[in-house]
């Protein structure tokens, strides 16, 4: 008899009746830490629009992000595949081309054939051309060709060049007389760098973040050119928040699909005057407060078109926290007894729960019964849930890793799926309390992060629901566990997918 159940989802089920789908609204935080928000355990900072929001809804306490880093977790998210399936889909330098293949079904184009307007705005990270990008151009593919109608882009990170806003293939602002060169191989013009002249640097980097300076910040690559086009870190969470709540007023009267992406709370961590200094833990505090304003924003602006009842409103992480993640903003100075993980072990890039277990809330007033659960979901189980929910089916082709949910995201079912693979440098398992870490030979902790990243030549079992905190390694006393947790872990790699 088997120690653990088979691959059926408890609790999957047709579509929710209602007289017409909601609107949908994804509001994705970057590098937000299971214990960074009130209603998840923070004490020395302030969250109120984002514990109304879990108040006025479902939290969820074991739900995860794809992976424990930025790109793959955003495509597994959008396309409903483990990113660890496709080649070329890790952390992306800024000028990489396009992950998701042009056409392929994510979750703005399911929507998109439903009558969705369906739109992108903040960061986006998934690459954009097809290899011979020019960034004084058309530039494309990108969101329009995975389904978006709209998007208005930071093109990879705020710690990245090109360090300037894409609006629906086109740099904002760009002046045609003086156009942008980028470049991640060596330097280009006579641009100053970080490592070159830090007298003009506002922010001193910690690790690495020494090429192009921008802004008086130094950061990953080289640019030259686009000076009109370039943002204002501490302005950019206006500017993007200015643009989503456009979106919602421009589509009031119709079904509509926001994607919107945060820059907070990743590095470089410039919080608006509004912010700096307020939240006594510093910028990485401070910008904490920043993504929780934000948040309201949006929220007042559902509420002031009357949509709120209307809305599925989705508020996540895109992976676990990082303290220094490459420059000196005091971080860890003021960390103080804050703790990002909150009870969970390890952080972004990390094997452990804190790389991929995140806040995740879901509010849609009527139908999302309020309160908190422990069902295991992930967000790579949106595009089955939301084509659920929608009256659709996906295809064999189809999400091949997303599992309809639907029931655990509203609260008709207080269980998820029944296994979730985590991915970090190497992959782990969880299924019912079972974790396991595959063997794996990197570095115990990462040397610029101080992240313990979970890697072990031998393989690691936990039993979540004795030891969420993950401190004592069980596998010799459960070899069976190990031996079957292996075999099917090995199952699901080989396969291609994991949905049936």
């Amino acid at each position: 008899m088997a120690l653990l159940g088979g691959a059926a989802v408890a609790g999957a089920s047709p579509a929710v009746q209602t007289a017409a789908p909601p609107n949908v609204l994804l509001i994705y935080a970057d590098d937000l830490g299971y214990g960074d928000v009130g209603n998840y355990g923070a004490t020395r900072l302030r969250t109120p629009r984002i514990d109304s929001l879990a108040a006025q809804g479902r939290r969820f306490t074991n739900a995860h992000s794809a992976a424990a880093t930025c790109t793959p977790s955003r495509y597994a998210m959008l396309t409903g595949e483990y990113a660890w399936r496709r080649q070329g889909t890790g952390v992306l330098p800024g000028n990489a081309r396009l992950v998701i293949q042009p056409g392929r079904t994510t979750l703005a184009s399911l929507l998109k054939r439903r009558g969705y307007a369906t739109g992108v705005v903040g960061k986006w990270h998934l690459g954009l051309g097809d290899g011979q990008l020019d960034w004084n151009g058309q530039v494309s593919p990108g969101p329009h060709e995975t389904g978006f109608d709209y998007s208005f882009l930071i093109p990879a990170t705020g710690d990245r060049v090109p360090c300037v806003y894409v609006e629906d293939g086109r740099v904002l602002g760009l002046d045609p007389e003086d156009p942008i060169e980028v470049s991640y191989a060596g330097p280009i013009g006579d641009e100053p760098t970080g490592s070159t002249h830090p007298e003009l640097l506002k922010l001193v980097p910690s690790h690495g973040h020494d090429q192009t300076i921008v802004n008086g910040i130094s950061r990953i690559g080289y640019m030259k050119g686009g000076r009109s086009a370039r943002w204002v870190d501490e302005e950019i969470a206006d500017v993007i928040t200015a643009r989503a709540r456009a979106f919602l007023e421009r589509h009031r009267e119709q079904p509509f699909f926001l994607y919107y992406a945060t820059h907070d709370i990743h590095v470089p961590r410039v919080p608006h005057t509004r912010f700096a200094g307020k939240s006594g833990l510093g910028p990485r505090g401070d910008v904490i407060l920043q993504l929780d304003w934000a948040t309201g924003e949006i929220l007042d602006t559902l509420e002031r078109l009357k949509l709120t009842d209307r809305t599925l409103v989705i508020f996540t992480s895109d992976n676990g926290p990082v303290v220094d993640d490459g420059y000196r903003d005091d971080a860890v100075l003021k960390l103080g007894d804050h703790r990002p993980a909150g009870p969970l072990r390890g952080g972004k890039y990390s094997a452990f729960e804190a790389g991929t277990r995140v806040p995740f809330i879901v509010r849609w007033p009527g139908h999302v019964k309020p309160g908190v659960s422990n069902a295991l979901v992930g967000q790579v189980d949106l595009l089955a849930s939301l084509a659920a929910l929608t009256g659709q089916k996906l295809q064999a082709s189809e999400g091949l890793d997303s599992f309809d949910v639907l029931k655990a995201l509203v609260g008709t079912s207080v269980t998820g799926r029944e296994h979730l693979v985590e991915q970090a440098g190497t992959l782990a398992l969880v299924a019912g309390s079972w974790k396991l870490i595959a063997p794996s030979h990197g570095p115990a902790v990462a040397p610029d992060t101080s992240t313990e990243l979970g890697n072990d030549p031998q393989p690691q079992l936990y039993d979540l629901t004795a030891d969420l905190g993950e401190r004592r390694n069980v596998a010799a006393e459960h070899p069976a566990v190990v031996r079957e947790l292996s075999e099917r872990l090995g199952r699901i790699r080989e396969s291609g997918r994991s949905r049936p």
